[in-house]
């Protein structure tokens, strides 16, 4: 098959200089995965952070389940079950993850490679792995960059799916990963692909499966949807809610607060960090449209293969990014992964044709890697701030969790309040929450629990929704090494040690 880069055909190689070829892409993972291993996991190897927890403690054999809210989806719960089931440790967890991810990267960007050159499809995956987000995010049990390696995957097969029976499987299988991650981003997804099928006679034949994929990834969503919360509108009506209400409103604000930092905005009050570091993501929306003129040019040059395999990454990052951009009033670096990864194979496909372009390719080469270089360095020296704060955080959740069990708090036992999903996971015991977007109980049913569980009650306080603790018997403990957490101990939980009562 002949490669096409930005329109220009790439010609088919013999078989020696194949394999005297240097594997680029596969260069890129490993690199990929070694900066994991080296900068992330020994400093995340402590914990889970609060949504980690969530989602691991859905298939942790020895943890109780927290409370699932209506926006989730398991898909990566059923990812790390298998890990989770085997073993406790929150390292071992990581580095699986962080291999996991790495051999995902090589394996989606390398579908690209008949579709704009090896060496592109190489320069995409280095594009999308060098920003910070994506390093912490590999070795995280979080859905959003497996659904951003899903949204390439599915893209890469859709455009290859006319000329190749077997792409459509993988499509469908693809598609059907994104949404089982994420069922609202495979929406996203699945709509501009599903126009394009519809509308383009030689794209028709991946509509069976994009529908397929759409709705076996679907299916889990929709049952939970009955059995939870009454129905597909119930579900849909509570996940606005828990967002703060879905409704247009331009977020790109937000976003741009919380481009280098903090790992969740909400509320994004934070004033920008590093703005010297955002100038990629500014010029981000101007490649594109550079990626799409140069496109077009060559389409009407008689390159036309190159203009989908440009279009098509362009249009479904664009549907992918408007939730996180006109829905919601919050933001987290995460959110945008999916954009990013699409975008960058029109940028890589930009780059390589600015080079062959160029009538002395050696400086345009050697300027594009400067550039490179600079944006590298940048996104390392953010992720190593980004992660010594994530790593505090769990820390934090872990010295709580420690401080519970001096007080007596063995499984099974029972934590409330504010950060008591993290702190309930790191602890081993169950979690509950009598209001904000985490309720799962009353209070009265709560104080009835604690009647004969030991429990633990976080941020007590008037207007909090439980009655005064301190008339009913229980005492106030500062918990050390967190910062000043205090938290409330039902009577019936046991004292080895009381450190910080007051």
């Amino acid at each position: 098959m002949t490669a096409t880069v930005v329109g220009r055909p790439v010609a088919a190689q013999s078989p020696a200089r194949a394999r005297r070829e240097m594997p680029w892409l596969a260069v890129v993972a490993a690199v990929y995965a070694v900066v994991q291993l080296a900068m992330v996991v020994p400093h995340m190897g402590g914990g889970l952070l609060w949504d980690e927890s969530v989602y691991a403690s859905q298939v942790d054999p020895h943890r109780p389940a927290a409370f699932f809210s209506a926006p989730r989806s398991r898909g990566i719960s059923y990812l790390v079950a298998p890990v989770v089931a085997a073993t406790s440790s929150v390292v071992a967890l990581r580095v699986v993850l962080a291999l996991l991810s790495a051999a995902a990267l090589y394996a989606v960007f390398r579908v690209w490679g008949p579709l704009v050159g090896r060496g592109t499809a190489a320069l995409a995956a280095l594009l999308f792995s060098g920003l910070w987000i994506t390093q912490i995010s590999g070795s995280q049990v979080m859905p959003n960059l497996w659904v951003a390696l899903g949204a390439v995957a599915a893209v890469g097969w859709f455009l290859r799916a006319p000329a190749e029976p077997r792409a459509r499987w993988w499509l469908a299988a693809a598609v059907a990963g994104v949404t089982l991650l994420r069922m609202p981003d495979g929406g996203w997804l699945g709509l501009p692909l599903l126009a394009a099928a519809v509308c383009v006679r030689r794209w028709r034949p991946a509509l069976p499966a994009l529908l397929g994929g759409l709705a076996l990834g679907a299916a889990p969503w929709v049952a939970e949807a009955y059995a939870r919360f009454g129905g597909v509108g119930a579900r849909l009506r509570a996940s606005s809610a828990t967002e703060g209400g879905m409704v247009p409103q331009l977020n790109v604000g937000t976003a741009l607060r919380s481009l280098n930092g903090p790992l969740l905005c909400r509320p994004c009050q934070v004033p920008l960090r590093h703005p010297e570091l955002t100038l990629w993501w500014l010029a981000l929306p101007l490649l594109a449209a550079a990626a799409l003129a140069v496109a077009v040019r060559d389409h009407r040059a008689g390159h036309g293969r190159a203009l989908p395999a440009t279009v098509l990454p362009v249009v479904c990052a664009a549907s992918m990014a408007v939730p996180y951009l006109l829905l919601i009033d919050y933001s987290a670096p995460r959110f945008l992964l999916p954009a990013y990864a699409l975008l960058a194979l029109p940028l890589a496909a930009l780059a390589a044709r600015a080079v062959r372009a160029g009538r002395s390719p050696v400086p345009v080469a050697a300027a594009l890697g400067v550039v490179l270089a600079l944006q590298l360095g940048s996104q390392y020296a953010v992720l190593a701030d980004t992660t010594h704060q994530a790593a505090a955080t769990a820390e934090r959740y872990q010295r709580a969790a420690a401080g519970l069990r001096a007080l007596g708090l063995r499984p099974p036992c029972l934590v409330a309040g504010p950060r008591a999903l993290p702190i309930g996971y790191a602890a081993g015991c169950a979690s509950a929450e009598v209001r904000g977007n985490n309720t799962s109980t009353t209070a009265s049913a709560l104080l009835r629990r604690a009647a004969h569980e030991p429990t633990a009650v976080f941020g007590h306080a008037p207007g909090h929704g439980l009655p005064s603790l301190r008339d009913r018997g229980w005492t106030r403990h500062t918990l050390p090494g967190t910062g000043g957490l205090s938290v409330y101990v039902s009577p019936v939980s046991g004292r080895a040690e009381r450190p910080g009562q007051r």
